[in-house]
Protein backbone atom coordinates (compact mmCIF):
# COMPACT_ATOMS: atom_id res chain seq x y z
CA UNK A 1 0.00 0.00 0.00
CA UNK A 2 2.77 2.42 0.99
CA UNK A 3 4.70 1.54 -2.16
CA UNK A 4 1.64 2.26 -4.32
CA UNK A 5 1.13 5.62 -2.63
CA UNK A 6 4.78 6.49 -3.15
CA UNK A 7 4.52 5.67 -6.86
CA UNK A 8 1.35 7.73 -7.11
CA UNK A 9 2.97 10.80 -5.55
CA UNK A 10 6.06 10.41 -7.71
CA UNK A 11 3.83 10.32 -10.80
CA UNK A 12 1.91 13.41 -9.66
CA UNK A 13 5.21 15.20 -9.01
CA UNK A 14 6.46 14.34 -12.50
CA UNK A 15 3.26 15.59 -14.09
CA UNK A 16 3.49 18.88 -12.16
CA UNK A 17 7.12 19.29 -13.23
CA UNK A 18 6.20 18.63 -16.86
CA UNK A 19 3.38 21.15 -16.68
CA UNK A 20 5.72 23.77 -15.21
CA UNK A 21 8.34 22.98 -17.87
CA UNK A 22 5.74 23.40 -20.64
CA UNK A 23 4.76 26.79 -19.22
CA UNK A 24 8.41 27.86 -19.05
CA UNK A 25 9.00 26.81 -22.67
CA UNK A 26 5.88 28.69 -23.78
CA UNK A 27 6.96 31.79 -21.87
CA UNK A 28 10.44 31.66 -23.44
CA UNK A 29 8.85 31.39 -26.88
CA UNK A 30 6.68 34.45 -26.14
CA UNK A 31 9.71 36.45 -25.02
CA UNK A 32 11.64 35.42 -28.14
CA UNK A 33 8.79 36.27 -30.49
CA UNK A 34 8.29 39.66 -28.84
CA UNK A 35 11.77 40.74 -29.89
CA UNK A 36 12.52 38.60 -32.92
CA UNK A 37 10.20 38.11 -35.87
CA UNK A 38 10.63 34.53 -37.07
CA UNK A 39 7.54 34.34 -39.29
CA UNK A 40 8.51 34.86 -42.96
CA UNK A 41 6.83 37.88 -44.50
CA UNK A 42 5.49 35.68 -47.30
CA UNK A 43 3.82 33.26 -44.87
CA UNK A 44 0.52 35.15 -44.58
CA UNK A 45 0.36 35.64 -48.36
CA UNK A 46 0.89 31.90 -48.84
CA UNK A 47 -2.46 31.24 -47.11
CA UNK A 48 -4.40 32.80 -50.00
CA UNK A 49 -5.06 36.02 -51.85
CA UNK A 50 -7.76 37.45 -49.58
CA UNK A 51 -8.19 38.10 -45.87
CA UNK A 52 -11.68 38.55 -44.38
CA UNK A 53 -12.05 40.65 -41.22
CA UNK A 54 -15.30 41.00 -39.29
CA UNK A 55 -15.89 44.08 -37.17
CA UNK A 56 -13.38 45.84 -39.41
CA UNK A 57 -14.61 49.40 -38.91
CA UNK A 58 -12.88 50.07 -35.60
CA UNK A 59 -10.36 48.89 -33.05
CA UNK A 60 -8.74 45.48 -33.41
CA UNK A 61 -10.60 44.67 -36.63
CA UNK A 62 -9.39 47.86 -38.29
CA UNK A 63 -5.84 47.19 -37.09
CA UNK A 64 -5.89 43.63 -38.52
CA UNK A 65 -7.24 44.93 -41.83
CA UNK A 66 -4.42 47.47 -42.16
CA UNK A 67 -1.70 45.07 -41.03
CA UNK A 68 -2.79 42.21 -43.30
CA UNK A 69 -2.96 44.61 -46.24
CA UNK A 70 0.61 45.69 -45.45
CA UNK A 71 1.57 42.01 -45.69
CA UNK A 72 0.29 41.98 -49.26
CA UNK A 73 -3.21 40.54 -48.88
CA UNK A 74 -6.39 41.86 -50.44
CA UNK A 75 -8.94 42.52 -47.71
CA UNK A 76 -12.69 42.01 -47.29
CA UNK A 77 -14.00 44.45 -44.69
CA UNK A 78 -17.24 43.44 -42.96
CA UNK A 79 -19.02 45.61 -40.42
CA UNK A 80 -22.25 47.48 -39.72
CA UNK A 81 -21.18 51.08 -40.39
CA UNK A 82 -20.68 51.55 -44.12
CA UNK A 83 -19.09 55.01 -43.84
CA UNK A 84 -16.26 53.71 -41.65
CA UNK A 85 -15.65 50.82 -44.03
CA UNK A 86 -15.36 53.12 -47.04
CA UNK A 87 -12.91 55.39 -45.22
CA UNK A 88 -10.76 52.39 -44.24
CA UNK A 89 -11.01 50.93 -47.74
CA UNK A 90 -9.67 54.15 -49.27
CA UNK A 91 -6.82 54.22 -46.74
CA UNK A 92 -5.81 50.65 -47.54
CA UNK A 93 -6.01 51.17 -51.30
CA UNK A 94 -3.99 54.39 -51.17
CA UNK A 95 -1.28 53.12 -48.83
CA UNK A 96 -0.84 49.56 -50.11
CA UNK A 97 -2.41 49.41 -53.55
CA UNK A 98 -4.20 46.18 -52.62
CA UNK A 99 -7.79 45.43 -53.52
CA UNK A 100 -10.51 45.96 -50.93
CA UNK A 101 -14.07 44.67 -50.85
CA UNK A 102 -16.65 46.16 -48.47
CA UNK A 103 -19.62 44.24 -47.09
CA UNK A 104 -22.14 45.89 -44.80
CA UNK A 105 -23.58 43.45 -42.25
CA UNK A 106 -25.12 43.67 -38.80
CA UNK A 107 -23.79 40.71 -36.81
CA UNK A 108 -26.41 41.12 -34.10
CA UNK A 109 -28.76 39.45 -36.60
CA UNK A 110 -28.62 35.85 -37.82
CA UNK A 111 -30.11 36.34 -41.30
CA UNK A 112 -27.04 37.95 -42.90
CA UNK A 113 -24.89 34.98 -43.83
CA UNK A 114 -26.43 34.01 -47.15
CA UNK A 115 -25.72 37.47 -48.55
CA UNK A 116 -22.17 37.37 -47.12
CA UNK A 117 -21.65 33.98 -48.76
CA UNK A 118 -22.71 35.40 -52.12
CA UNK A 119 -20.37 38.38 -51.73
CA UNK A 120 -17.43 36.08 -50.94
CA UNK A 121 -18.14 33.75 -53.85
CA UNK A 122 -15.09 33.23 -56.06
CA UNK A 123 -12.54 34.77 -53.69
CA UNK A 124 -9.53 32.71 -52.57
CA UNK A 125 -9.84 33.39 -48.85
CA UNK A 126 -6.66 32.49 -47.03
CA UNK A 127 -7.24 34.27 -43.72
CA UNK A 128 -10.35 34.87 -41.63
CA UNK A 129 -10.26 37.11 -38.57
CA UNK A 130 -13.39 36.57 -36.48
CA UNK A 131 -13.10 39.81 -34.54
CA UNK A 132 -16.59 41.25 -34.30
CA UNK A 133 -17.98 41.30 -30.79
CA UNK A 134 -19.90 43.35 -28.29
CA UNK A 135 -19.47 44.07 -24.59
CA UNK A 136 -22.85 44.85 -22.98
CA UNK A 137 -21.30 47.10 -20.36
CA UNK A 138 -17.69 48.07 -19.72
CA UNK A 139 -18.39 48.57 -16.03
CA UNK A 140 -18.80 45.33 -14.02
CA UNK A 141 -22.50 44.55 -13.57
CA UNK A 142 -24.63 41.75 -12.24
CA UNK A 143 -26.48 39.70 -14.85
CA UNK A 144 -29.94 41.20 -14.23
CA UNK A 145 -28.48 44.71 -14.56
CA UNK A 146 -27.05 44.05 -18.02
CA UNK A 147 -28.88 45.84 -20.87
CA UNK A 148 -31.50 43.55 -22.41
CA UNK A 149 -29.67 42.77 -25.66
CA UNK A 150 -28.86 39.18 -24.78
CA UNK A 151 -29.82 37.68 -28.13
CA UNK A 152 -27.88 40.39 -29.98
CA UNK A 153 -24.78 39.59 -27.93
CA UNK A 154 -25.11 35.85 -28.58
CA UNK A 155 -25.46 36.45 -32.33
CA UNK A 156 -22.53 38.87 -32.38
CA UNK A 157 -20.09 37.01 -30.13
CA UNK A 158 -21.04 33.39 -30.79
CA UNK A 159 -23.10 32.90 -33.96
CA UNK A 160 -20.77 35.09 -36.03
CA UNK A 161 -17.74 32.89 -35.24
CA UNK A 162 -19.56 29.68 -36.12
CA UNK A 163 -21.21 30.94 -39.29
CA UNK A 164 -18.20 32.80 -40.71
CA UNK A 165 -15.96 29.80 -40.03
CA UNK A 166 -18.48 27.57 -41.78
CA UNK A 167 -18.38 29.83 -44.85
CA UNK A 168 -14.61 29.74 -45.37
CA UNK A 169 -13.46 26.43 -43.88
CA UNK A 170 -14.54 24.10 -46.73
CA UNK A 171 -12.51 25.90 -49.45
CA UNK A 172 -9.54 26.07 -47.05
CA UNK A 173 -9.83 22.32 -46.49
CA UNK A 174 -9.85 21.72 -50.26
CA UNK A 175 -6.69 23.82 -50.72
CA UNK A 176 -5.13 22.33 -47.56
CA UNK A 177 -4.11 25.72 -46.23
CA UNK A 178 -5.68 28.61 -44.39
CA UNK A 179 -5.54 30.65 -41.20
CA UNK A 180 -8.47 31.46 -38.91
CA UNK A 181 -7.90 33.84 -36.01
CA UNK A 182 -10.73 33.98 -33.49
CA UNK A 183 -10.62 36.91 -31.09
CA UNK A 184 -11.79 35.83 -27.65
CA UNK A 185 -10.83 37.55 -24.39
CA UNK A 186 -8.77 37.04 -21.26
CA UNK A 187 -12.02 36.77 -19.30
CA UNK A 188 -12.65 33.50 -21.19
CA UNK A 189 -9.78 31.81 -19.35
CA UNK A 190 -12.00 31.39 -16.27
CA UNK A 191 -15.56 32.46 -15.38
CA UNK A 192 -15.67 36.13 -14.34
CA UNK A 193 -18.49 37.22 -12.05
CA UNK A 194 -20.01 40.59 -13.03
CA UNK A 195 -19.03 39.89 -16.64
CA UNK A 196 -20.90 36.58 -16.73
CA UNK A 197 -22.54 36.78 -20.15
CA UNK A 198 -19.56 38.29 -21.94
CA UNK A 199 -17.15 35.86 -20.25
CA UNK A 200 -19.31 32.88 -21.20
CA UNK A 201 -19.67 33.97 -24.82
CA UNK A 202 -15.91 34.38 -25.17
CA UNK A 203 -15.33 31.03 -23.45
CA UNK A 204 -17.42 29.46 -26.22
CA UNK A 205 -15.14 31.04 -28.82
CA UNK A 206 -12.08 29.61 -27.06
CA UNK A 207 -13.49 26.10 -26.65
CA UNK A 208 -14.86 26.00 -30.20
CA UNK A 209 -11.56 27.17 -31.67
CA UNK A 210 -9.38 24.69 -29.78
CA UNK A 211 -11.65 21.76 -30.66
CA UNK A 212 -11.79 22.83 -34.30
CA UNK A 213 -8.01 23.07 -34.51
CA UNK A 214 -7.75 19.48 -33.28
CA UNK A 215 -10.12 18.43 -36.07
CA UNK A 216 -8.45 20.34 -38.92
CA UNK A 217 -4.77 20.58 -38.01
CA UNK A 218 -4.00 17.58 -40.20
CA UNK A 219 -5.70 19.37 -43.12
CA UNK A 220 -3.04 22.09 -43.06
CA UNK A 221 -5.32 24.71 -41.50
CA UNK A 222 -4.27 26.88 -38.56
CA UNK A 223 -7.09 27.83 -36.20
CA UNK A 224 -5.91 29.99 -33.34
CA UNK A 225 -7.86 31.69 -30.57
CA UNK A 226 -6.52 34.89 -29.04
CA UNK A 227 -7.38 35.80 -25.45
CA UNK A 228 -6.17 39.36 -24.88
CA UNK A 229 -6.95 41.44 -21.85
CA UNK A 230 -7.28 45.23 -22.06
CA UNK A 231 -6.97 46.79 -25.52
CA UNK A 232 -7.69 50.48 -26.07
CA UNK A 233 -10.59 50.45 -28.57
CA UNK A 234 -14.02 52.06 -28.92
CA UNK A 235 -15.51 49.02 -27.13
CA UNK A 236 -13.34 49.74 -24.08
CA UNK A 237 -13.99 53.50 -24.36
CA UNK A 238 -10.37 54.07 -25.37
CA UNK A 239 -8.82 53.03 -22.07
CA UNK A 240 -5.58 54.87 -21.34
CA UNK A 241 -2.68 52.76 -22.58
CA UNK A 242 0.09 51.49 -20.32
CA UNK A 243 2.31 48.41 -19.98
CA UNK A 244 -0.75 46.13 -19.86
CA UNK A 245 -3.39 48.06 -21.83
CA UNK A 246 -2.25 47.96 -25.45
CA UNK A 247 -3.10 50.02 -28.51
CA UNK A 248 -4.92 47.95 -31.11
CA UNK A 249 -2.22 48.38 -33.75
CA UNK A 250 0.65 47.31 -31.48
CA UNK A 251 -1.34 44.33 -30.21
CA UNK A 252 -2.12 43.16 -33.74
CA UNK A 253 1.48 43.49 -34.93
CA UNK A 254 2.72 41.43 -32.00
CA UNK A 255 -0.07 38.86 -32.24
CA UNK A 256 0.84 38.00 -35.84
CA UNK A 257 4.27 36.88 -34.58
CA UNK A 258 2.48 34.25 -32.47
CA UNK A 259 0.56 32.59 -35.30
CA UNK A 260 2.70 29.42 -35.09
CA UNK A 261 3.04 29.30 -31.29
CA UNK A 262 -0.05 27.16 -30.69
CA UNK A 263 -3.82 27.02 -30.82
CA UNK A 264 -4.29 29.37 -27.84
CA UNK A 265 -2.42 32.59 -27.08
CA UNK A 266 -3.03 35.92 -25.38
CA UNK A 267 -1.45 37.61 -28.39
CA UNK A 268 1.21 39.67 -26.62
CA UNK A 269 3.87 39.16 -23.98
CA UNK A 270 2.32 41.53 -21.41
CA UNK A 271 -0.97 39.65 -21.49
CA UNK A 272 0.76 36.26 -21.34
CA UNK A 273 2.44 37.42 -18.14
CA UNK A 274 -0.86 38.69 -16.75
CA UNK A 275 -2.60 35.42 -17.59
CA UNK A 276 0.20 33.47 -15.91
CA UNK A 277 -0.16 35.56 -12.76
CA UNK A 278 -3.96 35.22 -12.67
CA UNK A 279 -3.70 31.44 -13.15
CA UNK A 280 -1.97 31.26 -9.77
CA UNK A 281 -5.05 32.64 -8.04
CA UNK A 282 -7.38 29.85 -6.81
CA UNK A 283 -10.69 29.65 -8.68
CA UNK A 284 -12.68 30.15 -5.48
CA UNK A 285 -11.09 33.59 -5.08
CA UNK A 286 -12.68 34.78 -8.34
CA UNK A 287 -16.09 33.72 -7.09
CA UNK A 288 -15.73 35.30 -3.66
CA UNK A 289 -17.60 38.34 -2.42
CA UNK A 290 -14.38 40.30 -1.76
CA UNK A 291 -13.39 39.91 -5.42
CA UNK A 292 -16.82 41.07 -6.57
CA UNK A 293 -16.60 44.05 -4.21
CA UNK A 294 -13.21 44.86 -5.69
CA UNK A 295 -14.66 44.86 -9.20
CA UNK A 296 -17.65 46.97 -8.16
CA UNK A 297 -15.53 49.57 -6.34
CA UNK A 298 -11.82 49.83 -7.12
CA UNK A 299 -11.96 48.46 -10.67
CA UNK A 300 -15.04 50.55 -11.46
CA UNK A 301 -13.23 53.66 -10.21
CA UNK A 302 -10.23 52.77 -12.38
CA UNK A 303 -12.42 52.45 -15.49
CA UNK A 304 -14.16 55.73 -14.77
CA UNK A 305 -10.83 57.52 -14.46
CA UNK A 306 -9.11 55.88 -17.42
CA UNK A 307 -11.94 55.29 -19.89
CA UNK A 308 -14.18 58.27 -19.26
CA UNK A 309 -17.26 56.20 -18.45
CA UNK A 310 -19.91 57.24 -15.93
Amino acid sequence: MEESLEQFFVLVGLLVCLACLAKCVRFCKCVLLSFWKVLPRSFLQSMGQWAVVTGAGDGIGKAYSLELAKHGLNVVLISRTLEKLHVLAREIEQTTGNRVKVIQADFTRDDIYESIREELQGLEIGILVNNVGMLPNLLPSRFLSVPGEIQSLVHCNVTSVVKMTQLVLKPMESRRRGLILNISSGVALCPWPLYALYSASKAFVRTFSKALQAEYRAKGIIIQVLTPYAISTPMTKYLNTNMVTKRADEFVRESLNYVMIGDDTCGCLAHELLAGFLSLIPAWAFYSRPFQRFLLTRYTDYLRQNAGVK
